[in-house]
């Protein structure tokens, strides 16, 4: 079998995201169900642009767990790293929708969330060496055993590409020290390291975009990433600067569109584009999820995201 162009690995949920947009949770009377999980919509999304894509997670023996495989396999993503838990409930992410951007998520993930129980003797160290990307995610360090298949993953690696999501969530971890601590231990194999203002400063005390990138990259990054909100994207290498603003679009769900900029990212690696081609294809991607109400069904093609960005290819 040919290597995986990308694996992703770590957080799946079941979305259940509201049908009513601007009010509480308490006054929504229908729901719409998606496919969820940071890593595992990194994964949908680089499927849309083609990309041999497959997921490292784990989930109930439930229905639930049932509607996550299927999903994967019709969004194209290989789910043969999925595996189920008995007696643990496949999670699921409620969120209520005020735009432009305020979007409360709910956690349903106990008493733990399977994906918690990666381990790792169960990982097939040889594909997850051979990937040509492996994403995997600082929440995948909050709590074992996944953290330690996490850094079991992450020492397999001998090239290729390394990505840590520094997707810092206050609720899954006990304090940002210790997260800031697990940060620096998976920041040691990394090569790609993106995240936000807030996940930065969690990272490596830094909260200015060019010194939490100049941080990041004295950690042994080649690539940092720093998401800058309504002030667009800083992504630095040894030799590249690329800071591109955001792409003007009408908010209705901010939930996401992380995720499709990480995907569209994967893509542009792949693809040997230059640095701040890449970052303005992933700002795009983002751009077009942050427009609809999903997330996984929302991933845009290569043609979407071009015709956005004014190139009709």
């Amino acid at each position: 079998m040919a290597p995986d162009d990308l694996i992703t690995m770590g957080r799946v949920s079941v979305d259940i995201y509201p049908q009513q947009i601007g009010v509480g949770l308490e006054d929504v009377e229908t729901f719409g169900k998606y496919l969820g999980g940071s890593p595992t919509n990194v994964a949908v999304a680089a499927a849309r642009y083609g990309r041999r894509a497959a997921v490292i997670t784990r989930t109930g023996a439930d229905p639930f767990g049932r509607y996550i495989r299927r999903a994967l396999r019709e969004y194209g993503v290989d789910d043969r790293f999925v595996s189920e838990v008995p007696g643990l409930p496949t999670p699921l992410a409620f969120c209520e929708i005020h735009p432009p951007d305020d979007f409360p998520l709910y956690f349903y993930r106990y008493p733990k969330a399977p994906d918690m129980e990666i381990r790792p003797e169960e990982l097939d160290l040889a594909a997850i060496g051979a990937a040509r990307i492996l994403w995997v995610t600082l929440t995948g360090l909050s709590e074992q055993p996944s953290r330690d298949a996490t850094l079991a993953a992450l020492a397999s690696r001998k090239g290729g590409v390394t990505v840590i999501d520094l997707d810092y969530r206050p609720m899954f971890w006990d304090s940002p020290e210790e997260a800031r601590h697990w940060a620096g231990e998976a920041l040691r194999y990394a090569t790609v390291a993106v995240g936000n203002l807030d996940e930065c400063e969690v990272a490596v005390g830094e909260r200015d975009p060019h010194r939490a990138a100049a941080a990041l990259r004295e950690r042994g990054v080649e690539l940092a990433v720093v998401k800058q909100g309504p002030k667009g994207v800083l992504a630095v290498t040894a030799d590249e600067v690329a800071e591109v603003p955001p792409v003007e679009v009408e908010v209705v769900n901010g939930l996401g569109a992380g995720d499709a900029f990480g995907g569209a990212l994967c893509h542009g690696l792949l693809a040997g584009w230059d640095l701040e081609r890449t970052v303005r294809f992933a700002n795009a991607a983002g751009a077009i999820v942050a427009s609809e109400l999903a997330c996984s069904p929302a991933m845009p093609t290569t043609a979407q995201v071009e015709r956005l960005l004014g190139r009709d290819h």
